[in-house]
Parts: C-alpha cells; sequence; structure tokens
C-alpha cells in the first residue's frame, strides 16, 4: 500500500491524466475512455451484472455497450442531437441507462441525470434549464412527463411484453435497432463538458452545472486510492446513479478503470443486501450512512452471515458516527471510511483505503492527491488548527481542480482564490479534516441533499399554503428528516388530515425522498428586517426542543 504523504507531495496532473486516460488532453472522449478501450483489449470482458426486480440476472461486456451505444448515438444523431447538447435520462438500474449515457459522450453531447423518485415538477425544472434534446425513460416514470410543460421529444424502454409506448414516444429498442453498428467518436479538449449536474441551494432552486471531462481523473483518482478498487475486487456502489455519488462513482469510475459494476434494478433492503453480497462475492462496498445504520438495526443473526465478506468498506454523503466504526468492526470484521465530497467538486477530503495513513477517529480524513483544503473566515483568512470555519479548496494549489462554477446562479462559490463549500469544519494537528456542520439550510437526509426552497415551493402550490418554511430536524435513523412550517390561507383549518395531505401532496409533485414527514401549521414565520425566512431560527427552535426532551 503506498503512502499517502508521499502520493500527495508528488503529484502531478499530466502524469495522472497519461496514467489514467488512454486519450490525450486535447484529444478525449468519454465513451471511449469507459467502454470501448476495454472491449477492444476484451471483447468478452464484462462491464455490468444486472439484476432486475423480478429476479433475473443478466451480464452484459464492454463490446456489447459498445455495439449498442453505438446504434443509439447513430439515432441521437438523426435526432439532431450535436456536441454540447444535452441528453436526459429518467431511467432506473438498467442496461438502457448505460446505452443512453455512452451514447451521449460518443458523439460529444452532455448527459443530464433524473432521480427516478423526482415528481415532475423537479424534473420539469431540469429538463428546462438544460434545454435538452430528448429525455429517455421507462414505462414506471413515463406518467411524470405528462405534467412538464414543453418536454423534449420523449424515447420510452417498452416492458418485457414490448408494450407501454405511448403513440407519440419513440420505442427504444425500436430506434436503436435500426441504426448503423459503427459511429464516429467525436474527440474533445479536456476542459468540455461530459455531465451536467444539479445541486440544491438555499437561496433558489437547483442549480446546474457542467462537469468537464477533466473530471475523470479525478474520478478514477478516487476509486484507486479512496475506494481502494483492485482489479479483482468485486465492487457494488448502492448509491442511486440519479445523483452525483452513484454516477461518478458507481459508472463512471469504475467503467473508466475497465471494473465492472453492479446494477440491481430494485430498492435497497436488509434481504437484497445479503444476496446481492453473496450472489456475487461483494467484497468492496460503498453507499451512505443510511444504508449502514439500517444494517445496524437488522437481525444480527443475519449481519453475521456478511462476516468477513467485506474488504473494505467506504461511505460518503453524511458524517460517520464512531459507533458505526465500532459496529463494522466487531460484526462484520470490516474497516469503514469516511468520505467528504460534493457534487461540485467530486471527493475532495477522504480516509483512503488504496493509500496507508493515520485513521483519526471523526475525522474525514486528507485531501485527496491533486487538491489542497484549508479552513478560512469570511474574509478567506486561514485559520489555524482546531478553529472552526468554511472548508474551502485552495483552487491555486488544486491542479485535479475542474469546476468552474454554476451556470445559473448570480452568488458565485468563490472568494479570492478558494472555492467555498458552505459546510463548517476544522483543521486537525494531523493535517486531517473533521466535518462540523452545514453553514447554510442545505438538509441532508437519507444521504440526499435537499434544498429547502424546492420543498416550500411544492407547498406553495396546494391551495391552502400562502407562506412555508423548510428546515432539517435531527433523526437517529436519517441524520434529518424535512419538517415544515406552513401558514394557511384564511378560511383553512389545521388538522392531522391536512398535514398528511400536504406531505402526499409534495411527494408526488416533487420527489419521493424531498418531502415533509412533519407539518407544522403556525401563524407568522421569523423573518429578516428585508423579509427573508430565518429557517435557522426554526432549526434551533426545534433541536432545543428535542434536547429539552432528553433532559
Amino acid at each position: 500500500m503506498l503512502n499517502y504523504q508521499d502520493v500527495a507531495t508528488a503529484f502531478d496532473l499530466n502524469h495522472a491524466a497519461k496514467k489514467m486516460l488512454s486519450g490525450s488532453v486535447e484529444q478525449l472522449n468519454a465513451c471511449y475512455e469507459c467502454c470501448d478501450r476495454h472491449a477492444e483489449a476484451d471483447s468478452e470482458k464484462v462491464a455490468i451484472y444486472w439484476q432486475g426486480k423480478d429476479g433475473r440476472k443478466v451480464q452484459y461486456t464492454f463490446s456489447q455497450l459498445k455495439k449498442w451505444s453505438s446504434q443509439f448515438a447513430n439515432f441521437l444523431k438523426s435526432q439532431g442531437v450535436q456536441r454540447g447538447d444535452r441528453v436526459s435520462g429518467l431511467l432506473p438500474r438498467t442496461p438502457e441507462l448505460l446505452v443512453v449515457i455512452l451514447a451521449a459522450w460518443r458523439i460529444g453531447a452532455v448527459y443530464q441525470p433524473l432521480f427516478t423518485a423526482f415528481g415532475p415538477k423537479a424534473i420539469e425544472h431540469r429538463v428546462q434549464l438544460a434545454k435538452s434534446k430528448l429525455v429517455i425513460t421507462d414505462v414506471g416514470n413515463r406518467h411524470k412527463l405528462d405534467e412538464v410543460e414543453h418536454c423534449p421529444q420523449i424515447v420510452t424502454v417498452a416492458d418485457l411484453d414490448g408494450l407501454g409506448v405511448q403513440a407519440k414516444d419513440l420505442n427504444f429498442w425500436d430506434v436503436l435497432n435500426t441504426q448503423a453498428e459503427q459511429c464516429e467518436l467525436v474527440m474533445q479538449n479536456i476542459q468540455a463538458p461530459f455531465l451536467l449536474m444539479f445541486t440544491s441551494g438555499t437561496t433558489g432552486a437547483a442549480k446546474p452545472l457542467e462537469v468537464p471531462l477533466k473530471a475523470l481523473i479525478a474520478f478514477g483518482n478516487y476509486m484507486q486510492d479512496a475506494i481502494g478498487l483492485e482489479p479483482e475486487d468485486n465492487f457494488w456502489n448502492i448509491a442511486d446513479p440519479g445523483w452525483a455519488y452513484g454516477l461518478y462513482y458507481g459508472i463512471t469510475g469504475p467503467l473508466l478503470l475497465g471494473h465492472a459494476i453492479i446494477f440491481y434494478e430494485g430498492g435497497f433492503s436488509i434481504d437484497s443486501l445479503c444476496q446481492i453480497v453473496n450472489d456475487y462475492q461483494v467484497n468492496n462496498l460503498a453507499g451512505a450512512p443510511t444504508a449502514y445504520r439500517m444494517m445496524m438495526a437488522a437481525d444480527q443473526a443475519q449481519m453475521e452471515t456478511l462476516k468477513g465478506k467485506f474488504r473494505v468498506v467506504s461511505s460518503a454523503g453524511e458524517p460517520l458516527n464512531p459507533e458505526v466504526f465500532r459496529w463494522f468492526k466487531q460484526v462484520l470484521d470490516a474497516p469503514i471510511f469516511d468520505h467528504y465530497g460534493q457534487t461540485e467538486v467530486g471527493m475532495v477530503v477522504c480516509n483512503h483505503h488504496g493509500l496507508a495513513h493515520e485513521v483519526r477517529a471523526g475525522a474525514a480524513g486528507f485531501a485527496s492527491p491533486g487538491y489542497r483544503v484549508a479552513v478560512i473566515d469570511d474574509q478567506g483568512n486561514e485559520l489555524a488548527a482546531n478553529t472552526p470555519g468554511i472548508l474551502a479548496v485552495d483552487i491555486e494549489q488544486s491542479p485535479m481542480m475542474w469546476f468552474g462554477g454554476y451556470k445559473e446562479s448570480r452568488k458565485s462559490p468563490f472568494l479570492k482564490h478558494y472555492y467555498l463549500t458552505g459546510d463548517t469544519a476544522e483543521l486537525n494537528d494531523d493535517g486531517s479534516m473533521s466535518f462540523v456542520g452545514r453553514s447554510d439550510d442545505v438538509i441532508t437526509t437519507s444521504g440526499y441533499r435537499i434544498g429547502p426552497f424546492d420543498v416550500e415551493s411544492a407547498l406553495l402550490e396546494h391551495d391552502t399554503v400562502i407562506e412555508a418554511a423548510v428546515v432539517g430536524v435531527p433523526d437517529p435513523e436519517r441524520t434529518e428528516i424535512v419538517k415544515a412550517f406552513v401558514i394557511l390561507a384564511e378560511g383553512s383549518q389545521p388538522s392531522d388530515e391536512l398535514a398528511e395531505q400536504l406531505s402526499q401532496f409534495v411527494k408526488k409533485r416533487l420527489s419521493a425522498h424531498a418531502y415533509p414527514r412533519q407539518v407544522k401549521f403556525v401563524t407568522e414565520l421569523p423573518k429578516t428586517p428585508s423579509g427573508k425566512i430565518q429557517r435557522f431560527l426554526l432549526r434551533n427552535q426545534e433541536i432545543a426542543k428535542q434536547q429539552a426532551a432528553i433532559n
């Protein structure tokens, strides 16, 4: 195992690019890097181990993905999709999702993910801002697009019987099978975008940001250094590819390294976890603390059947509590390491499985090679160790930094030569970072980041609501749950039934995870003199109530 300090201090971007990529910084294609070159090296090399919700199991090779992505890329070109155009995918973890992503990359287009738990409002916001040329979905999610205004052309993956495609839609496999099996790769500069992501904020709707091809190097390095992915590993990232961690490190990173991925179409459960781990001999696992807390709460006899199965386990999305470390060691005999990152920059602070260093309890780890992180104050001055401040990336000394700003935002995330994460951290004496908390109002629940603005906007669409504020309330299982404070319109009466109605209204319109699990009816909301809602006062009020109840 390499020493962390040696790798970090010796980092060179050009060397990293040559080691990770086959193309040059001026002539690069993500589809070739993540698919074609592996198919050319071994025509039988497996790219996906897929299991459907009904238990069906199929494996697909890089060669098959190369053929299908070439055919679908030719179809995209026939629809006028060109270099830089956006293609949106509203698909579960199916082979078709991989075909769509690779096809877009093949012709220099940009893939834009849509989480399958999103409702029409969340989908509409992203598709319209992305100016997507096409949306590809399946029968199970197709109905959501009926409520999306100015929705682009829809391509639907039919069900097993070939049914479910509406008359105005195109049938995925029908249009694919009419196309030639060869499609020329579009080569681009390393700064060209290949993904369009959206990230939640506190002062507006989710903001779009472009991910350039340069990020491929960072994704690959994270897989090797932090995940500790080895060629003989059986790797499973349980995160959904509709979000950054699942797309960056559940699809792109492993395929870049020529490593097979496991796609399970069903939802996460303890039974499915045990089945997947045992059937596919998973020994390298990655996911969010929510899944790990579910494991801790499960039948311990069932969990003990997994003892010794995992060589390494990685966690991202929210800080791990100390008892999680202890439980994994005692029950599963597996090391679990905490990682910190964001959609904007990827994973920048990690405890590394692939690089030897001291692991400090409660610390998110050390800066990933190619990055320098610092803790600064509001004026951009670096703070001494053990002093809470804003966790920032020093751009001038971070050759691996690829984020250049949001596409639709008036507020800059940069101060001097720093990128501000918006999170509070402390620099420890040994150079590691400890996450302190969020310095904004973004809610972290079950590993998902939720912007309160989106939930508030959905609530305001209900006829009975005239004003709303949404905060995260601490929860032992989900880290936080969404709580809404609602002012009702005149003539509307608060009730438990109305509270449940509002929760379900948001769940349907916005997302299966971004809805208020608690609703409180109030007559006024705390505001600044300029009229801005002071969510932190509501959040502090709820925390005080919880502490009082404990005492």
